[in-house]
């Protein structure tokens, strides 16, 4: 079922209402969303702009609005004298990191970690490998001197620091590649382990191995040994997922399941 959106709308301001309807429209797209991407609403269910006026209490524009923005994300289609339906996942745009937000807020959380691990492995060891052909010498320094400063923070335990240096690892090799097909996948890499540490699927303290691996990717691209940081890379998607499935497991209440 969808939720409401509590809200109000004092009298006598007009000033404020285009920040206000800014925020309605962040806040229905959300739950919208959500509540596709979660199946709560199902494929090939009908909606209609005047139920959604009622439900979320927000003006036709607003919502108008919110369904432009779901339509180009492929999670709905409006059809002559049938109205608004739930297009099937095959349909969804996969790839727009909101999306993925949502996805990872539903009960579909690690179908969703795994596809993107599975995409991950696929290209992030071999965006490595050809980060240690073509890196600047400068960015190669950049790059292990920031897997020291993630060696630092996972042992002390600073989750915050060490979620933004690994994500910035991440964005640097991709980016690094040379390749900018590679390098607009950051923020699906960002997504995902922000994901990873919003739902605690990520340990406290990083694993040794996890650290290492990370260091070793940053040495074998500064040396241009290719072969080395794919094969490292291989390394971290693997202790990734393994973290999440472990960690899963002893967090998911039955339900979950």
């Amino acid at each position: 079922m969808l939720c409401d959106v509590n809200q109000s709308s004092p009298e006598g301001a007009p000033t404020q209402r285009a920040p206000a309807e800014a925020g309605l429209h962040a806040r229905v797209l959300d739950h919208l969303g959500t509540a596709i991407c979660s199946g709560d609403v199902a494929a090939a269910s009908v909606l209609s702009i005047e139920d959604l006026v009622d439900r979320y209490q927000v003006s036709r524009s607003v919502i108008r609005e919110v369904l432009r923005v779901l339509a180009s994300m492929g999670l709905i289609e409006t059809r002559r004298r049938v109205g608004i339906m739930i297009q099937p996942a095959e349909a969804w745009s996969v790839f727009d990191p909101q999306m993925i937000r949502w996805r990872l807020a539903s009960d579909g959380r690690m179908a969703q970690l795994r596809s993107i691990t599975e995409l991950r492995t696929a290209i992030e060891p071999h965006a490595a490998w050809l980060a240690a052909e073509r890196v600047g010498d400068d960015e190669a320094s950049e790059l292990v001197g920031l897997a020291a400063r993630m060696w630092a923070a996972g042992k002390a335990g600073d989750e915050a620091r060490f979620l933004d240096l690994d994500i910035d690892f991440h964005r640097r090799v991709l980016a690094a590649s040379g390749n900018e097909m590679f390098a607009k996948l950051q923020l699906i890499v960002a997504e995902v382990l922000a994901g990873r540490h919003h739902y605690h699927l990520m340990p406290h303290h990083p694993h040794e191995r996890a650290l290492q691996l990370h260091t070793d990717v940053a040495h074998a691209i500064q040396r241009r040994d290719g072969q080395r940081a794919r094969e490292a890379m291989v390394g971290i998607m693997e202790q990734g997922f393994d973290e999440m499935k472990t960690m899963w497991a002893q967090t998911a209440d039955p339900g979950d399941a």
